[in-house]
């Protein structure tokens, strides 16, 4: 459902390819390192998988994944990435601080296995399996969230799996433990879960922790875990991942969060610029491209703003560091989709799609229902100037979305689906609620 909007490098997208699965000096344009893709706007710049599929046509593979997690596909080399909490053991009587917050939610009546799979991405094998944490949940979440909903993050050497309150776990490539931390225990609004990916950029791994307690934003090192920095926020639960973006030639961590939208200086922690204009409930990622950010919710009510980092400082509530707004058909959970000069998004949990002009904000098509789409998760992705989107009930649409909308083709598979989708060469990585699916040519090799 959630994971990462995570900045790549300067330094890692100049790498030139390698050869061989889990090296570091693969292009990492060509791989899928955090939950957004390699520019952190859900566009894979060298993919082209098929338009349609189905569970006898277009399937490479297809493995059981053990559990419940919601984290999407990460992708470097020939390994996949997912992370997953398996429940075990006798039933455990309920306590006060396992209770349901809500009717939709789930409590922790077991214990659980905190997980991170490794998978061969040439035929869906178990490379490795390691457990991370093994403990009772310390209170419930969504019925339909799970407990590992927050995708991993890797620089081609090192894997960053948060599972939150039960720890940032941090393994190599071949599953070797490096390091881990404990920041604490989330009190999540209504014990909804939790979802918030950590960015990582350079040498610095950048964690939000919104919640009902004492929030706060800490940028850890990446190689021991030691804390560079921590700044305390105030603000609620929040389930938006951080992104960092480079602007004239610094590093800033932009959050999306109920109060405020701030930005704050990687390097020292210090606020940069903030504004105000997102209602409570923010899931939603924010993307950037060309020097503005974009950040949208819809909850109490429905907001997008996009920000002009240049001359931004301080509130910039209301001035013209926000070039344009829009108050209706935004999104709440799936996160925008930023390829080149278009800005698409669902609105709500809806199957109704929006485009228009990053820079300007003026309308290309929509509001447009895609046909069979119903409540979505998973974020939008696209390859080959295609968008992909699927819903909970595992329909699927494909469509070219620029000059014009154009649908391409429909398709279904047998499963559930809320980890958005992960895209590298000619396959589409799609992680449902009991497997995880390469969709590839049938006749590609």
């Amino acid at each position: 459902m959630k994971g990462s909007a995570v900045a790549v490098t300067l330094a890692l997208l100049m790498m030139s390819p390698g050869a061989q699965a889990g090296d570091a000096t693969l292009d990492a344009r060509h791989q899928w390192s955090q939950w957004r893709g390699p520019l952190a706007t859900g566009v894979a710049p060298h993919g082209s998988p098929p338009v349609a599929w189905s569970e006898t046509h277009n399937v490479r593979w297809k493995t059981p994944i053990p559990g419940k997690g919601l984290s999407t596909p990460i992708i470097w080399g020939d390994s996949i990435f997912v992370t997953t909490a398996v429940p075990y053991g006798e039933p455990l009587p309920a306590a006060a601080e396992h209770a349901d917050g809500a009717h939709d939610n789930l409590a922790p009546r077991q214990k659980a296995r905190f997980m991170l799979l490794a998978i061969d991405r040439r035929d869906g094998a178990l490379l490795w399996e390691r457990v991370a944490r093994d403990e009772r949940p310390h209170e419930s979440t969504h019925a339909t969230g799970s407990w590992a909903s927050a995708s991993v993050v890797t620089d081609g050497t090192l894997v960053f799996a948060s599972f939150g309150s039960q720890g940032i776990h941090v393994f190599d490539m071949q599953g070797e433990r490096v390091w881990e931390t404990d920041l604490g225990d989330m009190q999540v609004r209504h014990a909804h879960g939790e979802g918030s990916t950590p960015a990582l950029h350079g040498d610095t791994l950048v964690v939000n922790w919104d919640h009902q307690g004492q929030s706060f934003l800490a940028a850890l090192d990446k190689r021991d875990g030691k804390q560079r920095w921590k700044v305390m926020r105030d603000e609620i639960t929040s389930w938006s991942s951080p992104l960092v973006v480079e602007h004239g030639g610094k590093a800033q961590v932009v959050v999306a969060a109920t109060r405020r939208v701030s930005a704050y200086d990687l390097a020292s922690g210090k606020v940069i610029w903030e504004a105000g204009g997102l209602s409570r409930n923010v899931v939603a990622s924010p993307v950037a491209a060309e020097g503005l950010v974009h950040v949208a919710n819809s909850y109490d009510w429905q907001a997008l703003l996009t920000i002009r980092l240049a001359g931004a400082a301080g509130d910039i509530t209301g001035t013209n560091s926000i070039v344009w707004t829009r108050e209706r058909d935004t999104p709440y959970v799936p996160s925008p989709l930023l390829d080149g000069d278009n800005l698409c998004f669902l609105k709500h949990l809806s199957g109704v799609l929006t485009c228009v002009e990053a820079k300007t904000g003026k309308t290309i098509f929509g509001p447009q229902r895609l046909p069979g789409i119903r409540t979505v998760f998973a974020s939008p992705v696209s390859a080959a100037g295609r968008m992909y989107v699927i819903d909970r009930s595992c329909n699927a649409v494909v469509l070219n979305y620029a000059p014009k909308f154009e649908l391409l083709a429909t398709s279904t598979l047998d499963d559930s689906f809320a980890a958005s989708p992960a895209i590298v060469g000619d396959a589409l990585y799609l992680r449902g609620d009991h497997h995880l699916y390469c969709i590839a040519a049938d006749d590609a090799e």
